[in-house]
């Protein structure tokens, strides 16, 4: 049954697991005919603070059958609130997903979880597809799982209207993206091709923000080696006696564009299918001044009044953001005495934009800065200021 299928084959995982790569190598039919599948993860970590996207958990594998396509995050789950990036992969020229989804792997049956996975992007070509799904802020399973072989492991998995006789999944977790749905996917675009020889691959340039997540992926029916983009750190690699796969990521430090392409070694001839797709997640919004504080005398309303906007990860306005901001001195610069901030500190933002119309501070000071904060958003610190002569 596929419960003892899936069990066997994240055992096989973690022997696979002992093994990490840092680059792609070349997989041929002679290596292909030993090891009929193969998973080697890099487990990469983005770093980034603790405020960073960062990968949580992921795993994968080929060589399913039949009209269900799943895999565990075994032997540890990731965290309750991270985002989930899918991509399925089958021998087909049809999108025949029906729905995927999640669930605990509690033999005899898998036990739903109810995460909801979105279609990012679908590309087919030569026989071959590819379809990548994202949840956001998953919940629903035990984190942590405190014993993986009693059937708490949460499993991903496409429910397919027809049975395919090739098929697999990559997942992973991701730790640090936007838990808005709305706001947590950035652009994306898939494309594929044929190619002999020395063969460039790639779906195409996309926009990106700053802090934001870049997730490529690429596969091909030829089993031959590859380069993973430049900039880009492989996650993991996979292959079977019909096709290989490629996952990579990079973290885009500011605002920009992000161009994923692998160079394929394909056989000179016939040529061979490759398909790829790139997302972007995005962190959580973040604050900044719009308005800052500006230099008044002690218990006079700071002029104008300080405005805080959230912002995206490309530096847009969030004008769906209407929660609670909260305002409060970050750098004392009292001369004499520490100084204290009053008036109305915490507002509710209108279409993303926090007023702060009747703050003021007490003591004559120096080089005063203001700090705010709001739930699931990314604060920030104000120009310094001085309370005092002009």
């Amino acid at each position: 049954m596929r419960t003892h299928t899936t069990i066997t084959k994240l055992s096989a995982f973690l022997a696979a697991a002992l093994l990490a790569t840092a680059c792609s190598e070349a997989v041929g039919p002679a290596d292909s005919a030993h090891k009929p599948f193969q998973w080697t993860p890099a487990f990469a970590t983005v770093a980034n603070g603790s405020s960073g996207i960062a990968l949580d958990q992921q795993n994968g594998t080929l060589g399913e059958t039949g009209t269900l396509i799943i895999k565990g995050f075994n032997p540890t789950n990731p965290h309750r609130g991270d985002a989930i990036v899918a991509t399925f992969f089958w021998v087909g020229s049809a999108n025949i997903i029906d729905s995927v989804a999640d669930v605990l792997t509690t033999a005899p049956t898998y036990t739903p979880v109810g995460n909801r996975y979105t279609l990012v992007e679908y590309v087919t070509s030569g026989g071959y597809s590819m379809a990548t799904y994202v949840a956001t802020n998953v919940q629903g399973f035990p984190d942590p799982n405190t014993d993986p072989f009693q059937g708490d492991i949460l499993a991903v998995g496409a429910y397919l209207s027809q049975p395919v006789t090739e098929g697999g999944v990559a997942i992973s977790a991701w730790t640090g993206v936007n838990t808005v749905a709305a706001q947590s996917l950035g652009a994306h675009r898939a494309a594929s091709g044929l190619g002999s020889g020395i063969t460039p691959a790639g779906p195409g340039s996309i926009s990106i923000g700053a802090g934001a997540l870049a997730y490529a992926m690429t596969m091909s029916n030829a089993l031959a080696g590859r380069d993973p983009p430049a900039g880009f750190t492989t996650l993991g690699v996979g292959s079977d006696a019909m096709m290989v796969i490629e996952n990579d990521f990079a973290l885009q430090a500011a605002i920009g564009s992000v161009n994923p392409q692998w160079t394929w070694y394909f056989a000179d001839s016939p040529p061979s299918t490759w398909l790829a797709t790139v997302l972007a997640l995005n962190p959580p919004l973040h604050l900044a001044f719009t308005v800052q504080p500006s230099t008044t005398l002690p218990l006079m309303a700071i002029q104008p009044a300080v405005r805080v906007t959230a912002l995206d990860a490309g530096g847009n306005p969030a004008t769906s953001f209407n929660g609670s901001v909260t305002i409060a001195i970050g750098h004392n610069g009292g001369t004499l005495l520490p100084g204290t901030l009053s008036g109305t500190t915490t507002v509710t933002a209108v279409n993303g934009v926090a007023t702060f119309s009747n703050l003021s501070i007490d003591q004559l000071g120096n080089g005063y800065t203001l700090v705010v904060s709001a739930a699931n958003v990314f604060g920030a610190e104000s120009a310094p200021f001085n309370i005092g002569a002009f």
